[in-house]
């Protein structure tokens, strides 16, 4: 089935991996992205070439998760246009390295605003749509980080996507008797691919960094990227998490998988998350709600 598809943070890495293989699946994707005219205007034009040299249906589309006015003008242009949306992807977010200390609180609010307020934006502006039409899926892509082994230096964006994490937990439950599933996709550590790490975000207070710079962690933040690249196996590809949002997306509605996890450095978050899982799933049922753990099927 050809779905209508919107995918957030869609210039570069995971988004626009997937947007692509999506769109060389058979779907309709609108590859999201801010400032389409500008800074992004080179990713705008790259996506129209490879829709064009593919003969795919991949439309780019100005969408600032940063706000919701954005948000809602670009989901209603696209129902306007097709007449539904079938598919939301969440994968807008941004990487940041360095001492917790050294991040100012208002550092900390940014990154939870693109990795975690954005994806509430822009269900506030397609949820509506989706329960109308009593059929949609939410697809979130998270991160092993959340529940795996984590290595320190990247507390706020751990954190940001922890939260991710349990806001789409929480909305799977919100969502399922209105015939909208969600599965979360679960990247581990891709040091080629993508650009998290080389487009990292840095500690606002050099001076604090600094300390620990010349301080007992001197060389930490290189020992990290070392032991990422060390612990990734040679064939690990990025393309392989726009693969396993495909297959999650081509598959018929109700048996799809509540997560996935792509992590070739196998580094535990598919173990703890199985275990959440079945712990969340065994409270709901002790409590009487164990509909809330599957989508209901409309006949529309």
């Amino acid at each position: 089935m050809k779905n209508i598809i919107v995918i957030t943070g869609a210039s570069s890495g995971f988004g626009a991996l997937a947007a692509r293989a999506l769109a060389i699946a058979g779907h309709t994707v609108y590859a999201s992205m801010r400032e389409t005219t500008g800074r992004n205007a080179a990713q705008v034009e790259a996506a129209k070439q490879f829709a064009a040299e593919n003969n795919v249906d991949l439309r780019a589309i100005e969408l600032d998760v940063a706000s919701q006015e954005s948000a809602d003008q670009a989901i209603k242009a696209i129902v306007e246009k097709d007449g539904r949306l079938d598919v939301v992807i969440h994968n807008a977010g941004h990487m940041v390295f360095g001492a917790a200390e050294a991040f100012t609180p208002e550092q900390l609010l940014q990154v939870y605003d693109t990795n975690v307020l954005s994806t509430q934006r822009v269900n506030r502006a397609a949820l509506p749509q989706l329960r109308k039409q009593k059929k949609g899926l939410v697809l979130w892509v998270g991160s092993t980080s959340t529940r795996g082994g984590t290595p320190p230096y990247l507390s706020p964006y751990f954190a940001a996507k922890a939260a991710m994490d349990a806001v789409a937990v929480s909305y799977a439950a919100e969502l399922n008797r209105w015939g909208i599933e969600t599965s979360i996709i679960v990247p581990g550590a891709f040091t080629s691919g993508t650009n998290h790490f080389a487009h990292a975000g840095a500690p606002a207070d050099k001076a604090r960094q600094a300390e620990y710079d010349n301080g007992p962690y001197a060389h930490l933040g290189e020992d990290i990227m070392k032991g990422f690249a060390a612990t990734a196996p040679p064939d690990a590809d990025a393309a392989d998490v726009a693969k396993a949002i495909v297959n999650v997306v081509d598959m018929p509605f109700g048996k799809r998988p509540f997560r996935v996890h792509i992590d070739p450095a196998q580094d535990g978050a598919e173990i703890v998350n199985g275990v959440a899982d079945r712990v969340r799933a065994e409270m709901y049922r002790n409590i009487g709600l164990s509909d809330l753990l599957t989508p209901v099927v409309f006949s529309l």
